[in-house]
């Protein structure tokens, strides 16, 4: 395998001639950068998104502090797709997630579990939905209104809730709440983000404040996410490791590989595998079907099937913090080794799991998704680079199919 590092992460891979792809490379990182920073490209994420939160920090940290009250020590996230999987990524990857509890269901018997596993005397609850009207968290929140009413025997319950929302009262019900005084603290949704590309929006900081990690390396991590956009916005493909795993995403799909795995070693990416999920699905939809595991475990119900002569459908992606003792490096190789033998197979490995390098890593992660998908489009005809409209890639608009339905069915 050729290895390339960049910003404290090793991609390596089987030998590829990138020559092949770099004109679709060159095309890729120049239209992002046309059409990053305009309203509903739905590219906030790329430079906008972390300035503005350098400049609030200040205002996130206060909150986070009038939130806690000396008090609380528990959070508890309602929240569903991007509004969860961003912020429980980046807290289980830091491993500070011991007093985060996350729900995102709609039936009795799962609240019930979740309510009763809490402290109800140490808990704040985070409400986050840009929308301020997504069912799955609206109920949530209903619910737990309720029973905190009860347990503390008033109706105003406002100081134990924290909303996460669109800005303006005119999109979000949740905003109109904040506004009428039924939840006191309050932070914003950023606009032209999108769910799955908001690791870096309010709720996340907020949390992060919340469980006490400095705000000194929160702004480096802002920074750390600043600069490897800059590298990854770099059109020299030799040099560019999130253009270099889109091409090798790309030459498994053209390939026949239709089916990518990507396979996490160890427990701190218990959150990430989710996160992944929804960026690769909603981003490029039907063209390459994502699936995530969590290492070493994954191989007692999958290798059997990932190993079988017959899988001629499926490439794989490893990724790992670089091994510091002989069974977790000879793991990892052995697994590595095993699947290159049948299968096209990348290594992403991480220096370690400070924040600066997770911003990296969190970028390299839209990057890659990004520019698979502009590439594709490009060899299949499907593409123009004159086209007003947001890119596919960042919107989601057959999500909104079942959501029809459901409103449907609570209309009858």
């Amino acid at each position: 395998m050729t290895e390339t590092m960049i910003s404290d992460i090793t991609l390596k891979l089987d030998k590829t001639d990138f020559s092949r792809y770099e004109k679709n490379a060159i095309i890729a990182v120049n239209v992002i950068k046309e059409k990053a920073g305009r309203k509903g490209q739905f590219l906030n994420w790329i430079n906008v998104l972390q300035n503005s939160q350098i400049k609030n920090i200040d205002s996130i940290y206060e909150m986070a502090e009038k939130a806690k009250d000396n008090k609380f020590t528990d959070l508890a996230i309602l929240g569903i797709g991007g509004s969860r999987h961003t912020t429980e990524s980046l807290v289980k990857m830091i491993g500070k997630d011991e007093n985060v509890h996350f729900y995102s269901s709609v039936d009795t018997e799962s609240f019930n579990r979740f309510i009763n596993k809490l402290d109800l005397a140490k808990t704040q609850f985070l409400v986050v939905s840009k929308s301020g009207g997504t069912i799955e968290t609206t109920v949530a929140y209903e619910n737990a209104k309720k029973v905190m009413q009860e347990y503390l025997e008033k109706d105003d319950v406002s100081d134990r809730f924290i909303a996460m929302t669109d800005v303006s009262a005119d999109k979000s019900n949740l905003r109109r709440l904040v506004n009428a005084g039924e939840i006191k603290l309050s932070g914003c949704v950023h606009d032209d983000v999108g769910g799955r590309f908001s690791i870096f929006d309010d709720a996340t900081l907020f949390t992060l404040a919340f469980v006490g990690v400095p705000k000194e390396e929160v702004i480096a991590m802002l920074n750390a996410s600043l600069s490897a956009q800059n590298e990854f916005l770099n059109d020299e493909i030799n040099n560019n490791i999130a253009l270099q795993q889109a091409v090798f995403n790309v030459k498994s799909r053209i390939d026949g590989k239709t089916k990518h795995f990507v396979e996490y070693f160890g427990d701190a990416f218990q959150g990430t595998t989710l996160w992944e999920k929804q960026l690769k699905n909603e981003s490029l939809k039907a063209k390459i079907s994502t699936d995530t595991n969590v290492g070493p475990g994954y191989l007692h119900y999958n290798a059997e099937a990932d190993l079988d002569s017959a899988n001629k459908d499926s490439f794989f992606t490893f990724v790992y913090v670089t091994p510091c003792d002989k069974v977790t490096k000879a793991v990892v190789t052995g697994v590595v080794n095993a699947y290159s033998n049948m299968h096209p197979v990348s290594v992403v490995e991480l220096k370690d799991l400070s924040l600066t390098t997770l911003a990296k890593f969190i970028e390299f992660k839209h990057f890659e998704t990004l520019f698979t998908g502009i590439i594709l489009r490009q060899i299949s005809g499907d593409f123009d680079s004159e086209a007003e409209t947001a890119f596919p890639e960042v919107l989601q608009p057959n999500v909104e199919i079942y959501k029809k339905e459901v409103r449907k069915a609570m209309a009858e």
